[in-house]
């Protein structure tokens, strides 16, 4: 099982994100990016009755749009989901950039394969800057593989 729900970009960005809000953790990946997890207690704390929620998403806060859109003024960021089971899952992600969106929403479904550009969430990372070098995609390039769980993320 792989479940993941995240907001990735630079630190700054993040910083910039989690600024007054204590249920927000920034943990370092690799690449000059870091992951922001969407816990159940961020998702709580940063939701805005009423605001626009993200389509196609399932654990995006309602407002979180609105938030990155300023966020990128300080430089990209993305909200991603995965959620694997047995080797077959979905994908998702949207990126934004100088308070717009910038790519997406993308959507991979259970039962599609990856658009010739690679995965939902490997376009967002490749628009963050993430190269994939030697390894099997961004994904892999940035180490989104070394845990399973959203929650795991903020494990010591």
């Amino acid at each position: 099982m792989y479940c993941l729900e995240a907001v990735v970009a630079t630190g700054p960005v993040l910083r910039e994100l989690a600024a007054g809000v204590p249920e927000a953790r920034v943990v370092l990946l690799g690449q000059h990016l870091s992951l922001l997890p969407m816990t159940d207690a961020l998702f709580d704390a940063v939701t805005v009755a009423g605001a626009p929620e993200l389509d196609g998403f399932w654990k995006a806060p309602a407002g979180l749009g609105r938030l990155l859109a300023a966020c990128s003024a300080i430089g990209p960021a993305a909200y991603i989901e995965a959620d694997y089971f047995g080797g077959t899952g979905t994908q998702s992600a949207q990126v934004w950039d100088g308070g717009k969106v910038v790519l997406g929403p993308l959507h991979k479904g259970e039962r599609e394969s990856s658009a010739a550009g690679g995965s939902p969430i490997s376009q967002a990372l490749r628009r963050l800057g993430a190269v994939k070098g030697d390894h099997v995609d961004e994904f892999d390039a940035v180490g989104l593989g070394r845990h399973r769980r959203t929650d795991d993320w903020l494990s010591p």
